[in-house]
């Protein structure tokens, strides 16, 4: 079925003419959203959720009526301001032959806030914001919610894992009654499942799952190493792997900038990614990643949902992510659109144990692997004895109830003769 088969606009068809055929998502949720239907969508990462609601949002912008100064068409609510970026890159890139100029507006944090303010004088079209910079601007009276037609949370569960749900409440609570609601999530926990019944009437739900042949070619693999002898492994790797562009996972900013400085000293192309550099650095770094002008990017898990980096052969889990789902989504970087991709864990004496629920969690059974001139020699962490080192120590349930019991028994038994 091609989108030509959607009533979209010549245009908009020709600026996807270079993908085959619709995703699954996109078969589902692009008629709806055309239709003003209230939309919930479950997919994975990469299953293309973004041009399954920016297209019809764009048809559908065609069709309206439009007046001066501009009202906002559509409010596209994202967690992050690399995911910002990347969906008002997609939305231009879409637009860019439409016989009316679109004004695109990106509204997040870590920027000066003047020029946001000055792209928002005489409207704007859309705006694709992070909810606290979003909120900066109301207060600043330089946007206006009450004329948003139409309202995408992409990313829902990232957006309630940061900590925005204050925020999303107070712009829902600003934004008009009659509009469309659009909510797409990689994930459905019952954060979500809340807010999609607070904010969405008489939803059509769509659920994609994986299929077998959709599950993403990656190898995945474990490799034991001492801590202290990550980074040397690292550069062996990708020598010997011959890897020409890798993402490398730490667990902090520090980290992130130590191991990159460390590669750069050995010769390497590399930079780091965090959220302590200017939005300006930051996009430099990730455009300077994606056109192969550095071999590796050492991040932390800003970068593992939401990015799309196209022929990205390696990730490594350099440090391990505090959460197994996060696991996923870190590999879920490479492997996509078909390719394949290989994912490595680097597994400490101290993490093991942490490896051994991230497996269990999704399911997998890694072997682990050593490297020749790398074995490792770290002792395994000591087991707690369970006593917590006895000062301080919370009795158990079982021990009180024995307590109970004993004391029970030596009141029952009556005075001594």
């Amino acid at each position: 079925m091609p989108f030509s088969s959607f009533g979209l606009s010549a245009p908009l068809v020709q600026a996807v003419a270079q993908f085959d055929e619709p995703t699954p998502v996109q078969l589902a949720a692009i008629p709806e959203v055309l239709s003003g239907s209230d939309l919930l969508v479950t997919a994975k990462t990469g299953s293309g959720k973004t041009t399954a609601f920016v297209l019809p949002i764009l048809q559908r912008w065609l069709e309206a009526l439009r007046t001066k100064p501009k009202r906002i068409h559509a409010l596209i609510l994202v967690p992050t301001r690399e995911l910002a970026a990347q969906v008002r890159e997609v939305v231009q890139e879409y637009a860019k032959d439409l016989p009316e100029k679109i004004k695109v507006v990106s509204a997040v944090g870590g920027v000066s806030i003047n020029p946001q303010m000055m792209a928002l004088r005489g409207g704007a079209d859309i705006i694709v914001a992070t909810p606290g910079r979003l909120l900066d601007l109301v207060d600043h009276n330089a946007v206006a919610l009450d004329g948003v037609s139409s309202l995408v949370l992409d990313e829902a569960d990232r957006m309630l894992d940061l900590g925005f749900a204050d925020e999303l409440s107070r712009i829902l609570s600003l934004l008009p009654r009659e509009r469309q609601n659009l909510l797409f999530s990689a994930t459905f926990p019952s954060a979500v499942e809340s807010i999609a019944q607070d904010l969405l009437h008489e939803p059509r739900r769509i659920l994609i799952e994986s299929e077998p042949e959709d599950v993403p070619d990656i190898v995945q693999r474990a490799i034991r190493v001492d801590t202290a002898r990550r980074t040397p492994l690292l550069r062996h790797l990708i020598a010997e792997e011959g890897w020409e562009r890798v993402l490398v996972f730490v667990a902090k900013k520090y980290a992130a900038d130590h191991v990159a400085d460390k590669l750069v000293r050995n010769g390497l192309e590399a930079l780091s990614l965090h959220g302590d550099l200017s939005q300006g650095a930051r996009s430099e770094v990730l455009r300077d990643f994606k056109n192969g002008e550095i071999q590796v990017l050492v991040a932390t898990d800003l970068a593992a949902r939401g990015l799309d980096i196209v022929r990205l052969p390696v990730v490594l889990n350099y440090d391990l992510p505090r959460s197994p789902s996060d696991y996923i989504h870190r590999i879920g970087r490479t492997g996509r659109a078909g390719e394949k991709g290989e994912a490595i864990s680097f597994v400490t004496a101290e993490s093991a144990a942490h490896f051994n629920l991230i497996e269990k969690r999704n399911e997998l059974s890694l072997p682990r692997e050593v490297i020749v001139g790398f074995e490792p020699t770290d002792p395994a962490p000591l087991k707690s004895s369970g006593t917590g080192g006895v000062k301080g120590r919370r009795k158990s349930k079982k021990d009180k109830l024995r307590e109970a019991a004993a004391w029970a028994a030596r009141n029952s038994a009556g005075p001594e003769s």
